[in-house]
């Protein structure tokens, strides 16, 4: 059993979503519906009422496109990160970013976790996160530069590659000064890994959670879904869903996600069934 996260002023001891808020014009989801500031506002709005406990704002496409630098990215995400901390003073804010200089920015304005999903490209946002006593998301990219996709990428034992990544990462952020409980590892499903590595890591997640960080996963309509199921972007929520369920029973406990209020339900409904962990209980 994980001890409980710490965020933001909160203790999250159970099953905790975090929505996804895409601060940019060409998300491979929602195709730039939340890149307006007032829309990017109402859709927290939307997660918070159903359910969300974390809210990961990113503004920068995750996947190949129109080159965004730090002073753009810093446009699109610093004055919502200080708008959700007034509007919304109890929901834990994250921010989907490699950056430490947009690390620094919204951790002046409010925000309480640095989602770093490249891998620690730029090692000193370990050292933003532990000087503003904020929290980081310690994530499996295999060595990719950001906004790359993999080619070919192969690994002896990918989950075992995982493993020794995030963990050495989230010792390394304790060491300069980041709370331990303050601190989550992610394998990156999509991020340097071909379909089967996803799924593989999927299977194995227990691997992850058996080392005592808390584990985020972000598999929210992603590729290897879709391949899996042979199925567009609009409908593999379903199998989005079930990937839920399997991480959350192998142990998983922060679920990054589009659809909140389907999530909220399903995790809410396999913590009430017999041999579920007791601290990720229904509400």
């Amino acid at each position: 059993m994980t001890p409980p996260l710490r965020l933001g002023g909160r203790s999250l001891d159970g099953f905790a979503v975090m929505a996804v808020i895409n601060r940019t014009p060409d998300s491979f989801f929602d195709r730039g519906a939340t890149y307006g500031f007032d829309a990017a506002l109402a859709a927290v709005g939307t997660a918070v009422a159903e359910g969300a406990d974390i809210v990961d704002i990113g503004g920068v496409k995750a996947g190949p496109g129109e080159e965004v630098g730090v002073r753009e990215e810093l446009r699109r995400v610093v004055d919502v990160v200080a708008a959700v901390r007034k509007r919304h003073p109890d929901v834990v804010i994250s921010v989907d970013t490699w950056r430490a200089e947009v690390g620094e920015a919204v951790a002046e304005a409010g925000a309480d976790l640095l989602n770093d999903t490249w891998g620690g490209v730029d090692p000193r946002l370990a050292e933003v996160a532990a000087a503003y006593g904020i929290g980081l998301v310690c994530a499996h990219a295999g060595g990719l530069d950001p906004r790359t996709r993999p080619h070919r990428i192969a690994y002896d034992d990918v989950v075992a590659d995982v493993v020794r990544h995030v963990t050495a990462e989230a010792e390394r952020a304790v060491s300069l000064g980041v709370r331990r409980d303050a601190i989550l590892i992610d394998p990156a499903h999509d991020f340097g890994k071909n379909t089967w590595h996803s799924l593989e890591a999927t299977r194995r997640l227990g691997e992850l959670t058996a080392t005592g960080w808390p584990v985020l996963v972000a598999v929210s309509n992603k590729d290897f879904i879709g391949e899996t199921l042979g199925e567009p972007v609009d409908k593999r929520g379903v199998g989005t869903m079930a990937v839920l369920g399997v991480s959350a029973w192998l142990g998983a406990r922060v679920f990054r996600v589009h659809d909140v209020a389907a999530a909220r339900r399903a995790l809410d409904a396999l913590a009430a069934q017999p041999g579920a962990d007791s601290r990720c209980r229904a509400r």
